[in-house]
């Protein structure tokens, strides 16, 4: 006799549990056999804290309403909590949202005082910000000119992000929520701000310690070093 093929299969770690959800079979057999495991007694609620659970589904989009039915399910009457939600497949929103966090904008300007300009991803300036002006993006800020304004990286909280400029003489710098002013008129030449993870402070040095300490920044060097 051919045993029967499951299609929840629930394993235990270290940090709590993960719920296998086969990708293949229909999602009312799948919500049918998830019912079907957690009726059992062991885990009905118990004193402790909850126990976390990842929810694995393969190859199967979720919609909210499905993720909440699951959470729903697996949830009310024990003591477990959605540690969060995984799959193989993203949704065409999730997909542009990634592109746009990954992308680097390229702007050919001159941001004037009173000017904001603010991008999701990286930038690339090719010009000035002068006094008075404001250069934003959830990712790093490169500028092949002169920062004599504002500058601000990682405004999402990317503490990763860095700050470049051919000539840095800014009034203000901040990398997610480190800040640094200037009161000091004198320029650095082909410099760099960052954060440092170590005492979680604001940091200037040269552009070329970049290749060091943020080898994360480089983009497809695989195909370009062929």
């Amino acid at each position: 006799m051919v045993p029967k093929k499951q299609h929840v299969t629930i394993k235990g770690t270290k940090e709590g549990l993960v719920f296998l959800l086969d990708d293949l079979c229909s999602y009312d057999l799948l919500i049918e056999e998830l019912k079907d495991k957690l009726s059992s007694k062991h885990y009905q609620l118990s004193d402790g804290p909850d126990l976390l659970v990842k929810v694995e589904s393969g190859y199967r989009y979720l919609q909210q309403e499905q993720k909440g039915e699951i959470e729903s399910i697996i949830t009310n009457g024990r003591k477990l909590a959605i540690e969060g939600f995984y799959s193989h497949v993203l949704s065409n929103e999730d997909a542009q949202t990634i592109q746009r966090k990954n992308q680097t904008i390229t702007l050919t300007s001159i941001v004037r005082s009173g000017q904001v300009i603010n991008v999701d991803g990286d930038i690339l300036l090719i010009g000035d910000v002068n006094p008075g002006g404001k250069l934003q993006a959830s990712g790093s800020i490169y500028i092949m000119g002169a920062l004599r304004g504002i500058a601000h990286a990682g405004v999402n909280g990317n503490e990763d992000a860095v700050i470049s400029a051919a000539v840095l003489n800014p009034s203000q710098l901040k990398i997610a929520d480190k800040i640094k002013l200037f009161e000091s008129a004198e320029e650095a030449i082909m410099s760099s701000a960052y954060i440092d993870h170590k005492t979680q402070s604001l940091q200037i040095g040269r552009v070329q310690q970049l290749v060091h300490t943020h080898r994360h920044l480089s983009k497809y060097v695989d195909q370009v070093m062929e």
